[in-house]
């Protein structure tokens, strides 16, 4: 009765999981997105084929362990992965817990990922195949289980990474998992380089033989050995590991439906004696008191130090100073969206007479309350120990920079917000931003352009006038915070009531008015695709295959590791490193120009029954 109960449940979770992707197809950017991911995938799955036709066992077995990585760090990455079928969903129906974790488990396997990595994991076959016929046959069900376990591990470290994120520490350890993928995304070029550069790769083939990841190549090899009874008790140890991950998912699945008593400390209150002090009191609240702030902060921190502290792999420490800057400059994209994470709790905000101002003054003061101390600490340590003559002009690009975020991120927050979950309404996971994670990420990108841009003329002047920079540098994070924060301010005591409608419907296509999604649907789907594999991938001929080679010449640096330009002769390095920064920088124009035509276009005129527009 129960396996019947799990299998018709399974059946009906897989077929609401396919239908919910063949709606996704609809969204032509998802489409995109969805495309290029598969391609990439599939070109990565072919490269560890390959390695395995070529023999190189250690190469496949550290492969299949990136691939498991991959599974478990990539879901965490991007907020709690992909969750189309949440459990919340499902809190009503009288489902055992175990009977719907192995619903969703199925669902979760029905998906362009799975297939993905199913491809990649056909390396064991190849491998058993070029041992025995009977290491081939091992091989099938050491595909099957080393596949169940990536889904597994990778749904158990969602459901951890969700009960995390319910506590303060949680949330500071997300934060730094975080962030030091998206640094190594950046810069992991320098740790390989300097894996490369060592003996240590043998320690890492046999390491990954001994993760669970290599438990399918461990079970192959041993067939082909003829040790069926080691092969067989690694494929029981994989089976039992897997069955030990379910039970652990189902029993979090049930905390994360179930509601449980939290005790609230007493805190010491806050006494305001005006509208301003009451205005700071509630930000300085938020910021200690709300998981998501206290995230963004200490990521956006933690990304500034290993972003610029990677390349001491190699012995660099050019990038060293510029820690502080670069976490300010993530701190501005990430907290570019303050009004959307309110939500409609604004409406606190619109109904007291007169509060605009003196919110938008209260929200960038409690920006730079936060953010300042660290970067400036930061940037002076870091500047002091690396002992390069950069103190002009770090001194002069971090006030600026400060002074540039905390008055774009409130200009951003009322000219361009967008509607994420309530606070009281988000799901197990605490970072859930709702269904535009999209168009959230798409505000990010181009607010970490515009904040870096605000440092620039206090760049300059330190580059020319050395010290007069600090001053140039002040001069202009005071004028950004106070011409920012005004306009923020205008536009949020005339539109007030807009945004809060906004927040709490969230954006409508009626009326002529077309979101970014729409007039993107009317680009030609071949160019959204280029345009998004742009933008993804312009970094890398412009920050390792140009700048970086380009830093090393200046400095004499010996080290080619992985870039082009400096394993050529003298006479072609410097043409290929202008070719590889010519090639990342028309990357990026192409694919902001495609957004950027599309968000020019006019919203398509509203039809009436009858066929006419709805204005005559």
């Amino acid at each position: 009765m129960a396996l019947a109960l799990t299998y018709g449940t399974s059946q009906t979770l897989v077929r609401m999981r396919l239908a919910a992707l063949r709606h996704s197809l609809r969204d032509n950017a998802r489409v995109s997105w969805l495309v290029g991911g598969a391609f990439l995938g599939l070109v990565l799955a072919g490269a560890t084929i390959w390695a395995a036709f070529q023999g190189d066992v250690d190469v496949v077995a550290v492969a299949i362990a990136v691939w498991m990585l991959g599974w478990i760090v990539g879901p965490l990455f991007l907020g709690g992965g992909d969750e189309t079928l949440k459990v919340e969903y499902f809190a009503m129906v009288p489902l055992p817990s175990r009977t719907l974790a192995g619903g969703l488990l199925a669902a979760a396997l029905a998906g362009v990922a799975p297939a993905v990595s199913l491809v990649a994991l056909l390396c064991l076959i190849v491998v058993g195949g070029q041992l025995s016929v009977g290491a081939a046959l091992i091989a099938l069900p050491a595909v099957v289980l080393q596949l169940l376990s990536f889904v597994l591990a990778s749904r158990l470290a969602v459901a951890i990474y969700g009960v995390l994120l319910r506590f303060r520490i949680g949330a500071v350890f997300a934060a730094l998992v975080n962030a030091f993928i998206l640094a190594f995304a950046a810069q992991g070029w320098a740790l390989i380089a300097a894996f490369v550069s060592t003996d240590v790769q043998g320690v890492i083939s046999h390491a990954a033989r001994l993760a669970p990841s290599g438990w399918g190549l461990a079970a192959v090899e041993a067939a082909g050995r003829g040790d069926w009874l080691q092969a067989v008790g690694v494929l029981l140890g994989l089976a039992l590991l897997s069955a030990l991950m379910f039970v652990a998912w189902s029993a979090l699945l049930v905390r994360r439906t179930t509601a449980t008593r939290v005790g609230v400390r007493p805190r010491r209150r806050l006494q305001a004696s005006d509208a301003r002090g009451a205005a700071a009191a509630k930000e300085l609240r938020t910021w200690t008191r709300d998981l998501l702030y206290g995230h963004r902060a200490i990521f956006s921190i933690a990304y500034g130090l290993l972003f610029c502290l990677m390349p001491l792999a190699i012995g660099w420490k050019g990038m060293a100073p510029w820690a502080g800057a670069a976490a300010v400059v993530m701190a501005g994209a990430m907290f570019a969206n303050l009004y959307g994470a309110d939500g409609t709790a604004f409406w606190l905000t619109l109904m007291t007479p007169g509060s605009a101002r003196v919110d938008i003054r209260a929200r960038q003061r409690a920006f730079l309350l936060v953010l300042a101390p660290p970067a400036l600490v930061i940037t002076v340590l870091l500047t002091w120990w690396s002992g390069a003559a950069a103190w002009p002009v770090v001194l002069s690009v971090v006030p600026a920079l400060l002074g540039g975020a905390s008055g774009l991120i409130v200009l951003a927050s009322v000219f361009v917000p967008v509607p994420t979950t309530d606070a009281h309404k988000r799901s197990g996971n605490t970072l859930d931003s709702g269904e535009n994670e999209g168009e959230t990420m798409g505000l990010v990108y181009v607010m970490l352009v515009l904040v870096a841009l605000t440092g620039g003329p206090a760049l300059a002047v330190a580059l020319t006038w050395s010290w007069w920079g600090i001053a140039a540098g002040l001069a202009s994070g005071v004028l950004a915070w106070w011409y920012f924060g005004r306009l923020a301010a205008a536009r949020l005591e005339r539109r007030g009531p807009e945004l809060l409608t906004l927040l709490r419907h969230g954006r409508s296509t009626g009326g002529g008015q077309a979101t970014m999604a729409s007039k993107l649907d009317r680009i030609p789907k071949w160019r959204r695709t280029v345009a998004g594999l742009c933008l993804g991938f312009g970094a890398v001929p412009l920050i390792p295959q140009a700048v970086v080679p380009a830093v090393f010449k200046l400095n004499g640096v010996d080290t080619k590791s992985w870039f082009l330009a400096l394993h050529l002769g003298s006479s072609w390095q410097w043409p290929v490193i202008a070719l590889m920064a010519l090639l990342g920088l028309s990357m990026y124009a192409f694919g902001g120009l495609t957004y950027w035509r599309a968000a020019k276009l006019k919203g398509l005129p509203e039809l009436s029954p009858g066929g006419l527009s709805a204005d005559g």
